[in-house]
C-alpha cells in the first residue's frame, strides 16, 4: 500500500489534492463552514427546495409512515407505494409513458446506458459529457466515441464513421455542470434519428430548472417526445436525492429488466421519494422561484459581461471563470474565502488540463446586494 503515499504526494504537488469543506447546517445562500458564516455560491440547489418546510414535513412524514430505509432491492421486497407513486408523477412531469427511479443520478445513467449498449455497440458521447456516462460506456463495453463539444458537425462525421456498429446511442449532457452551456438538444435529435441512432439527454441540471415550466432542457429547447431517453435527477433543483430515467413504457419496461444498478441496489428512502413529490408540486405552482433564478443570472452575467467577462446569454445558473492551472484557481478561490465568499475551485481531471476555474452557482433565493458583492469581488 505504499504506493498510495505516492501517489498523494504527486496530487499536492499538482495542485490536484482534494479536501472536504464541512458545513454546519443545512446549504442555503447562508452556509456556516467551522463556525464562520459564508455566502454561498456552490450549491445545486437552485429553487432553494432542499431546506423548503414543505419537503421536510413530506419527508418526515413518510418516516412514520415507512420507516428509514427499503430494506431491499425493489425486486425483492423494497418496493413501496410511493416509488410508484414517485415514477408515475416524474413521468406525467417529464411528457413520457413511463419512468423509473435510480438511488442516484450516477446510478441512473449507470444503469441506463449498460443495459442499451453492449459489446459490438457505440455509444456516441459529448467530449464533455458527466464521468457517470464515460463510467456506464465502459461497465457496457460498447465502443466510445466522441465528438467535439455541442458540435453539430463533428457529430454527424462520428455518426457517420459508426454506421457499422450493430446498435449506436448518442448520450449529451442538457446543461453542462462545468461550462453551464445548454446542448443543441432539437438538433442533436435530427441527426442521430437521421443515422438511425438512440438518443439520451442527462437532463440533471435542467430539471426543474429549464424551460416554462421547468420541465428541463427538452421543454426549453421544444423538443419533448423526440428524445429517446431521458435522465433527471432529484438531488439539485428538487432539492433531495434520487436519479430517475423517462421514456416509453418498453424501455422502463426493459431497464427495470437489465440494468444492473437498479436491480441489485436497495431502493431509494421513501423519505426521498415523498421529499421529490413535494418538490416537483412547488416546482409547477410556484414559477416565480424559476423567475428569481433566472434574474440573478442576468444580474450577474450582465455585472460581468461590463467588466470584461466573455459570457453567453442563456439561463443557466451555472457560470465559469476560467483561470487556467489549477494554482491560480485554488489562489482565487482563496481569495473569495477569505471575504466569506464560497466558489469553489475546479480542476482536473473533472475539467480538461489547463481549463481549471471557479465554478459559480447562482440560486433563487441570492439577494440583488449578493449577486454585485460578488461581480465586484471577481
Amino acid at each position: 500500500m505504499d504506493f498510495i503515499n505516492k501517489e498523494l504526494a504527486a496530487l499536492r504537488r499538482r495542485g490536484l489534492y482534494r479536501e472536504f469543506k464541512t458545513l454546519d447546517a443545512a446549504t442555503d445562500r447562508l452556509i456556516t463552514l467551522y463556525g464562520t458564516t459564508f455566502l454561498c455560491f456552490s450549491s445545486n440547489n437552485y429553487l432553494g427546495l432542499a431546506n423548503d418546510p414543505r419537503l421536510i414535513a413530506a419527508a418526515r412524514q413518510a418516516l412514520d409512515d415507512y420507516g428509514v430505509g427499503a430494506a431491499a432491492s425493489r425486486l425483492v421486497s423494497g418496493n413501496q407505494r410511493i416509488h410508484r407513486e414517485l415514477e408515475r408523477r416524474l413521468a406525467e412531469f417529464k411528457g413520457t409513458e413511463a419512468a423509473i427511479v435510480f438511488p442516484t443520478g450516477y446510478m441512473a445513467n449507470l444503469g441506463a446506458v449498460s443495459a442499451l449498449v453492449h459489446e459490438g455497440d457505440a455509444v456516441i458521447l459529448d467530449r464533455l459529457n458527466h464521468a457517470s456516462i464515460i463510467d456506464a460506456v465502459r461497465l457496457s463495453r460498447a465502443k466510445l466515441l466522441v465528438y467535439s463539444h455541442c458540435d453539430l458537425d463533428s457529430l454527424e462525421q462520428v455518426l457517420a464513421r459508426a454506421r457499422t456498429h450493430r446498435r449506436r446511442l448518442v448520450v449529451t449532457d442538457t446543461l453542462f455542470s462545468m461550462d453551464g452551456d445548454i446542448a443543441p438538444l432539437r438538433e442533436i435529435a435530427l441527426l442521430a434519428k437521421r443515422y438511425g441512432a438512440m438518443v439520451m439527454a442527462d437532463d440533471a441540471h435542467g430539471t426543474g430548472v429549464l424551460g416554462d415550466n421547468g420541465r428541463g432542457a427538452l421543454e426549453h429547447a421544444a423538443c419533448e417526445g423526440e428524445v429517446d431517453v431521458v435522465m433527471g435527477t432529484l438531488s439539485k433543483a428538487l432539492g433531495g436525492l434520487g436519479g430517475f430515467i423517462a421514456g416509453e413504457r418498453r424501455l422502463i419496461e426493459y431497464l427495470r429488466n437489465t440494468a444492473r444498478s437498479f436491480i441489485y441496489t436497495t431502493a431509494l428512502p421513501a423519505a426521498m421519494c415523498a421529499a421529490a413529490l413535494a418538490a416537483l408540486d412547488i416546482v409547477e405552482a410556484e414559477p416565480e422561484r424559476r423567475a428569481a433564478l433566472r434574474e440573478n443570472i442576468a444580474l450577474f452575467k450582465a455585472g460581468l459581461r461590463a467588466k470584461g467577462f466573455d459570457l453567453d446569454h442563456t439561463p443557466a445558473p451555472i457560470v465559469p471563470i476560467i483561470l487556467g492551472e489549477p494554482a491560480r484557481a485554488m489562489n482565487k478561490a482563496r481569495e473569495l474565502y477569505a471575504h466569506h465568499i464560497f466558489v469553489p475551485a475546479i480542476r482536473p481531471p473533472t475539467v480538461p488540463k489547463g481549463t481549471s476555474r471557479l465554478r459559480v452557482s447562482l440560486m433563487a433565493g441570492h439577494t440583488r446586494d449578493d449577486v454585485e458583492r460578488l461581480v465586484s469581488l471577481l
